[in-house]
């Protein structure tokens, strides 16, 4: 039995980047985790494919904090972002094609070839979503206010935060308001004409939630996804060169670095608690460790349902907690290639700029629509949404010479089936997709030579993501900033003395952002 100034449950970036900053402080931190690597959700794996790395379940970044990368010296450490150049590329069935990017000039010219009004409104929308942005985007590294027991630091805090909001005006203000809480699609379908426009800026709005882009709440999904930047360029997302899991060993580097202990195959079975406080936490294999601060990286499901008792817990905290929404309708598939896809609207296949962002192949907002409407009924989707990347084609050492690698991101793949198990669904459902992108690129059949199909249930399994939820809980409004994970627990300190919340359950939520880890390490410290 080992004493420790913190344990941290789970090394996922999360748990990490707290890891890191407790350490750099002086701390003697102890990081235990269940698989034999670490980075949760936020991995790079070579034993998929001989001769691939591959970036399993997370697989583009823009988000992860900048000043997590400074504080860390995370450069150092190997972390090297490569951008994407264009960012992404829709193929249409009738031939056509849409390319978006970073150079304001050639989306003009792209949007004009479906839409010269849309063209000329795209620059207005992309304004307004960067007014909005520095408005909203302080608030990933803020602490939340307890709305329930407000202290005279919560009001000084809120007021504080009130002020970016009021200079926006009153139309800023409702263009705010409207994408924390609206439809992607009244957003969209105010601002566009276009509905391959419409189409590939929504599936930003679904990804990872089990939502249509006509729902509440879809909005500031959309808008989650275009608040990051890449090598100082807001808005862009790139590829981490070596596959994501780079990053999350860049981040376990520097932990090391400053004193940290990291131990894998090594799975927490219950939290300790004596006389209302922490005491540590006891492995699956009897083995106990003992400190008097414990952060949770695992999901406030796993945290409070599963590694503690309830009788340990406040009856309405409790309540509040299961309350909390897992539901889950993304299947990713890792597909290895022996050429890249041909496609029908832009033929080739030697590396061109089809092949280097996100692969869109959802023609309107509508097809989004109609393949909800299958999983809201507990069947995967007939015509489902697929967004591909393909990041060997900007980093070579991904794949052996001559092939690639290819990530497809799936909606809609609901975890709770009506009928059937995932186990007898999964080939089935996988064929249907290869199926579709064979519409568009009728090569790809050939070209498949292996693929590594992860169901919700598998996400569930492999990464301990309840329900195979992606953000540790949905990211709708009443799921957000003082109300995450429950209203009066959004500062990282859970009911529990020395238990802390330092994952994607916790404020500012899901995405490899690195603030939820960066947040709780600052409250432990008291260093805001």
């Amino acid at each position: 039995m080992r004493h420790h100034d913190a344990i941290i449950i789970g090394g996922g970036h999360n748990g990490l980047v707290t890891a890191a900053y407790l350490a750099k402080a002086g701390k003697r931190v102890l990081v235990l985790e269940r698989r034999h690597l670490v980075g949760g959700a936020c991995v790079t794996e070579t034993d998929i494919f001989d001769g691939y790395r591959v970036s399993t379940a997370a697989y583009v970044n823009s988000l992860f904090r900048k000043e997590i990368i400074r504080d860390l010296k995370l450069e150092s450490h190997g972390f090297k972002m490569l951008e994407r150049n264009p960012a992404s590329f829709t193929p249409l069935p009738d031939g056509r094609h849409l390319f978006l990017g970073a150079n304001h000039t050639e989306n003009q010219k792209e949007i004009s070839k479906f839409s010269t009004k849309d063209a000329e409104a795209y620059p207005r929308y992309e304004a307004m979503l960067e007014r909005v942005g520095l408005a909203l985007e302080p608030l990933l590294t803020t602490r939340p206010p307890n709305v329930l027991k407000p202290s005279l630091a919560d009001l000084w805090r809120t007021w504080k935060l009130a002020a970016p909001f009021q200079r926006l005006g009153t139309a800023g203000m409702a263009e705010a308001v409207e994408m924390l809480t609206g439809p992607a699609r009244v957003i969209l379908d105010r601002w566009f004409e276009s509905e391959v426009l419409k189409g590939t800026l929504a599936t930003d709005a679904v990804i990872g939630a089990m939502a249509a882009p006509s729902m509440p709440g879809t909005a500031y999904v959309l808008f989650h996804h275009v608040m990051g930047e890449t090598n100082g360029k807001r808005g862009v997302w790139g590829y981490v060169k070596g596959g994501m899991g780079v990053l999350s060993e860049a981040i376990a580097s520097a932990a090391r670095a400053a004193g940290a202990e990291i131990r894998t195959n090594a799975q927490v079975a219950s939290i300790i608690v004596r006389n209302g406080r922490v005491a540590g936490v006891a492995l699956a294999d009897g083995t106990e460790h003992l400190a008097p601060i414990v952060a949770s990286n695992a999901d406030p499901f796993v945290t409070f349902e599963k590694l503690l008792q309830p009788s340990e817990l406040p009856a309405d905290f409790l309540e509040a907690i299961r309350r909390i929404r897992y539901d889950s309708a993304s299947l990713k598939m890792n597909v290895a290639l022996s050429e890249l896809p041909d496609f029908s609207a832009l033929p080739g296949i030697q590396a061109g700029p089809q092949h280097r962002g996100t692969i869109h192949i959802c023609p309107d907002q509508d097809a989004i629509e109609r393949a909800y409407d299958d999983a809201k009924y507990g069947r995967p989707s007939a015509e489902p949404i697929l967004e591909c990347t393909i990041p060997s084609v900007v980093d070579d050492s991904l794949a052996p010479a001559g092939r690639h690698i290819m990530s497809m991101f799936i909606q809609y793949a609901p975890y709770k089936l009506a009928e059937g198990s995932w186990d007898t669904m999964r080939e089935p459902f996988a064929d249907r997709c290869i199926d579709l992108l064979a519409r568009y690129a009728p090569n790809i059949k050939r070209a498949v030579i292996g693929r590594q199909i992860l169901t919700p249930v598998d996400m569930e399994r492999i990464y301990g993501l309840t329900g195979g939820n992606i953000f540790h809980g949905s990211m709708h409004l009443n799921q957000l900033f003082p109300m995450r994970p429950a209203p009066g627990w959004a500062s990282y300190r859970m009911p529990i003395r020395g238990l802390y919340l330092c994952g994607a359950g916790a404020h500012p939520g899901g995405g490899v952002i690195g603030a939820a880890g960066w947040n709780a390490a600052r409250e432990i410290l008291g260093t805001w």
